[in-house]
């Protein structure tokens, strides 16, 4: 009768505990399984375009230029295109325009500036959308590079100073202007950087420079900058 008893006990004994590690090895696998469920959430990215500043836009286009080397695009306009071939050996300004153009900064811009029979100047607007653009890509000014041996003939591709006040001509890197004068304006090789030239469209760069301006220069009818494209 003890003996029994007593087996009974280890018996009973030993299915509470058999209970008592059920439960918890099953807490144990609801851990895991949450842990899991912690470690599978995907972390943000982080963005793929640092913001620009005078301190690193430099850096940036010393590194975008050796893997990013495509030298023309194509500028469509109302008034048909464009094709512009940018040199290699200002390679911070083509970098630029580049980086700029696979940003597709330009696209929905304007040649908000034309002076007969000098230049055409392009890639900014009026547009609110524009500004907020900019913020996004960042605030910087490029360094003048006008010891290539390149001149402002007619197509040739330059870019102008920034409209704020500075002595070195630091360039505006969101805007370009087109030579269209027959003869060139070589007296402002010193002054602005020529980075690239047109090779087909010339007569499209004709028409812009022949449209009716007000007296600040501004088109009355918008001439729009559709897009601008990478091209072999």
């Amino acid at each position: 009768m003890r003996f029994l008893l007593s087996l009974c006990i280890i018996l009973l004994f030993i299915s509470c505990e058999d209970k008592q590690t059920s439960k918890q090895t099953e807490k144990s696998d609801k851990k895991d399984s949450v842990a899991e469920k912690t470690m599978a959430i995907p972390k943000p990215k982080a963005s793929e375009y640092p913001k620009l500043t005078d301190k690193n836009a430099m850096e940036f286009f010393l590194e975008y230029e050796k893997e990013h080397k495509e030298n023309k695009v194509r500028i469509t306009t109302d008034f048909g295109t464009i094709d512009i071939h940018l040199y290699d050996k200002t390679k911070f300004h083509r970098a630029n325009f580049i980086y700029l153009t696979k940003r597709k900064y330009f696209d929905g811009t304007q040649f908000y500036r034309v002076v007969k029979n000098f230049v055409i100047q392009g890639g900014s607007s009026d547009d609110y959308n524009l500004a907020k653009r900019r913020r996004k890509i960042g605030k910087y000014l490029l360094p003048p590079d006008t010891k290539r041996g390149y001149t402002h003939k007619r197509g040739a591709v330059s870019m102008p100073s920034s409209e704020i006040e500075n002595a070195y001509k630091l360039a505006s890197p969101f805007q370009f202007f087109i030579i269209q004068r027959p003869g060139g304006a070589d007296y402002l090789d010193k002054d602005y950087t020529v980075f690239g030239e047109v090779i087909s469209g010339m007569d499209i760069v004709d028409k812009i420079n022949s449209v009716k301006t007000d007296d600040g220069d501004w088109p009355l009818h918008n001439v729009y900058i559709r897009k601008i494209e990478i091209i072999k």
